[in-house]
């Protein structure tokens, strides 16, 4: 098994654990806004042989991961982007998916690379990487995670630490 493989394999695997839905198949053209890619009925259809970046998996994961059970279960295709709620999910994919990558100690820019996020992958990275945590409050106001004032208190350790990786 190459590196490629093994990374994809240790992404899915997390993914299974913490009980969202994968399966294998071709991606629908109309649900397709990653590469081989989507969210399908509260879960993920992964096409392996079009698949260009496994980093993505834990970003689209991460859109199912910070919605309650019942949203995840409807979300289905390309998700909306005008939205003040879809803004904040973005934010917490992105916050959601960094604390993933530091788990299974992958390289953040897997996750945050150069063809990814307009381009600013490495910046998000980064700002991540140096304690600049967009998307923590709303992460923590949901439940997943604390700040480290929160957590502090409450004697836990702080984001990217995750107190739960999937709303109920």
């Amino acid at each position: 098994m190459n590196h490629s493989d093994q990374l994809l394999e240790k992404i899915l695997q997390f993914i299974l654990e913490i009980g969202l839905p994968v399966s294998f198949d071709a991606v629908p053209d109309d649900k397709e806004f990653l590469p081989g890619i989507c969210i399908s009925n509260g879960g993920l259809i992964i096409d392996k042989a079009t698949l260009q970046y496994p980093g993505d998996i834990l970003h689209e994961a991460g859109h199912l991961a910070v919605v309650t059970s019942a949203e995840r279960k409807s979300i289905d295709g390309i998700l909306e982007t005008d939205t003040d709620k879809s803004a904040g999910e973005e934010m917490m994919a992105i916050a959601w998916s960094y604390a993933a990558a530091v788990h299974l100690g992958i390289d953040p820019l897997i996750v945050f690379h150069e063809n990814g996020y307009k381009g600013s992958g490495a910046t998000i990275a980064k700002n991540f990487s140096d304690g600049r945590y967009f998307g923590l409050p709303m992460l923590q106001w949901v439940g997943l995670t604390l700040d480290n004032k929160n957590a502090l208190q409450k004697n836990q350790k702080p984001y990217p630490n995750m107190i739960a990786w999937v709303r109920p």
